[in-house]
């Protein structure tokens, strides 16, 4: 669980597996698609009392976009912390950031097809909230791969350039895998890893 993961859930709370099923459910028949009402059948409640963790659809949505992102900021802190190379550091995120059990690659894939939904405001206060939230922590990971990149450029390990597009430009080339990666398909995790790894180190390449 992240530091964003809802703590102290009751025992006969039910909000984790509402999550989990509604991760399911978006990423196999689509966000639009999905009723709450199936969602609340797969659970096994009802669905007033599933109005009791997510008031709306959209709600359920905004909340696994943002538990998203917050992953996405843990393993980046993780995976670099204490590496001083620039490099070896900037292989390690990319390899954090691809590493993805099914469930992770679902989540991802829905965060990547609803990104748009991040830049209007919400009427729905718990919607809003997810939201603004949701959009900090895309700057929180903007900001880390941009100050990875700046460290080295300084170094000299880095191409002379803008560091915060050359940041965008990985970032777009990591999370374009999650928009046609399907688990148990042709070509594997680790040789998309590979492949990215490789393409990044080009972005940035003297």
């Amino acid at each position: 669980m992240t530091a964003e993961t809802e703590v102290r859930e009751s025992p006969r709370s039910k909000r984790t597996r509402i999550l989990s099923v509604a991760i399911d459910q978006f990423g196999t028949v689509g966000y639009e698609r999905t009723k709450l009402a199936s969602i609340a059948d797969e659970v096994g409640i009802g669905q007033t009392a599933l109005y009791h963790y997510f008031e709306s659809k959209a709600h359920c949505l905004f909340t696994i976009m943002r538990l998203e992102l917050a992953d996405s900021v843990e393993r980046f802190a993780v995976a670099t912390a204490g590496i001083s190379d620039p490099a070896e550091a900037l292989r390690t995120a990319v390899a954090a950031a691809l590493e993805a059990t099914p469930t992770d690659a679902s989540r991802r894939r829905i965060l990547q097809n609803h990104m748009d939904l991040l830049a209007t405001e919400r009427q729905s206060v718990k919607e809003e909230e997810e939201r603004l939230r949701s959009r900090e922590l895309v700057s929180e990971i903007e900001q880390s791969w941009t100050d990875m990149i700046a460290r080295g450029i300084k170094s000299g390990d880095f191409v002379d350039s803008n560091p915060h597009l050359l940041g965008r430009l990985v970032l777009s080339l990591i999370v374009s895998v999650w928009r046609w990666y399907r688990p148990g398909g042709t070509i594997t995790v680790e040789e998309i890893t590979a492949l990215v790894t490789d393409a990044a180190s080009r972005i940035v390449r003297r």
